[in-house]
């Protein structure tokens, strides 16, 4: 991580929004940043409690989902070109990571253990039943017929779950699957996934094969 990157965002970690010169880092923060600064259409609820809702199913999705997924993402993808690395050149590179240091040197020869892996697998599934549950009345997104920012939050976990090959974690959940196509249809996913841009596990396992 360059000292540049650093000096925006001391996290670390990606994405950083800057307007104006100013930085705005966190995923979540920069939405409800954007939702403010360009409130048409409208991304949070008007409510006060809906919106505390909202933020309630954020959390959780930055806190479970968000988390869960890094070891399944590093076993099944990163870790090959990482483990395989000179140990001073991992360590350098992870001296540079405020955040994440430790978790990746947490990782294996082969990554993370498989009973790190299942623990995250168990946590994936978890959110999957109980955003499930949420939809279950109906509900074209999380908090109901509106399209919001909890909605999008969750949207990477799911695509990332898609791309590692995971999406048999909500064969059995219909509703989960209507709401990934309607978040797919709609015309900013094509835009925020351009193409290039998902993790595609058939092309890692060609390339590392080869």
């Amino acid at each position: 991580m360059s000292e540049w990157y650093l000096g925006l965002n001391p996290n670390g970690v990606v994405p950083t929004l800057v307007q104006d010169e100013r930085p705005i880092i966190d995923s979540s923060v920069i939405c409800e940043y954007l939702d403010e600064v360009f409130p048409d259409p409208a991304l949070a609820p008007a409510g006060a409690f809906e919106r505390a809702q909202m933020r309630a199913w954020m959390r959780y999705f930055e806190e479970v989902p968000t988390v869960a997924l890094r070891i399944p993402s590093f076993n099944r993808v990163f870790a090959r070109f990482l483990t395989a690395m000179e140990d001073d050149d991992f360590q350098a590179m992870t001296d540079k990571m405020p955040l994440r240091k430790q978790f990746y040197r947490q990782m294996g020869p082969k990554g993370f253990s498989d009973q790190l892996y299942g623990e995250s697998i168990e946590k994936l599934r978890k959110c999957v039943e109980r955003v499930a549950v949420a939809l279950a009345d109906g509900r074209a997104y999380v908090l109901g017929p509106s399209y919001t920012i909890a909605d999008i939050v969750l949207a990477p976990s799911v695509v990332r779950m898609d791309d590692l090959g995971l999406h048999d974690l909500w064969d059995d959940q219909p509703s989960i699957a209507a709401w990934y196509e309607r978040v797919q249809a709609r015309p900013a996913f094509d835009v925020a996934y351009f193409p290039g841009s998902r993790i595609k596990l058939v092309a890692f396992e060609a390339t590392a094969a080869s």
